[in-house]
């Protein structure tokens, strides 16, 4: 996609993850729900930018996308690190989510030296295509992980090693 800029993710970026992250439509392929969580859970998220390693994009200049990388804090752990991704609904099904991957996978590669990224979605998530697409393997699958609202979702770990 040649017309969107991927920047470092700035603390002002704060904005726009917590508005996608209120939005229901959005909310419930996460694992936080109330008020605070969410806004904890955006402060945390973008709070990863101090390290540079979160990213976002830019399509005709409006912010429209987050994907960031929670680096471990353990030496142990080091080599592989989480990643979230969002993208404004108003901007999806048009190549964004696949630059962001991209770009983010590209990322820990290749300037952390990750050797591997994880993601953990809920059963149903548009984003599992995209995982499969980059030759992301499930490793895990765990029955009624999340209750959202009356109904249960599985969680799914997927992911995928660049060694």
């Amino acid at each position: 996609m040649d017309q969107l800029e991927i920047r470092y993710s700035t603390l002002k970026d704060f904005e726009y993850l917590h508005k996608w992250l209120k939005d229901p439509d959005n909310n419930r392929w996460f694992p936080f729900s109330t008020k605070k969580e969410v806004e904890d859970s955006a402060k945390n998220w973008i709070g990863f930018s101090r390290y540079g390693s979160s990213l976002t994009g830019v399509l005709d200049g409006t912010v429209c996308s987050v994907a960031t990388l929670f680096l471990m804090p353990y030496k142990k752990l080091v080599h592989h690190a989480m990643f979230y991704l969002i993208v404004d609904k108003n901007f999806r099904n048009k190549g964004v989510g696949t630059s962001m991957l991209k770009n983010i996978m590209n990322l820990g590669q290749n300037y952390f030296k990750l050797e591997s990224v994880f993601a953990e979605v809920f059963e149903g998530s548009a984003i599992i295509s995209l995982l499969k697409k980059f030759n992301f393997e499930q490793t895990a699958y765990q029955e009624k992980y999340v209750k959202d609202k009356d109904q249960y979702l599985a969680r799914i770990l997927f992911d995928i090693w660049f060694k």
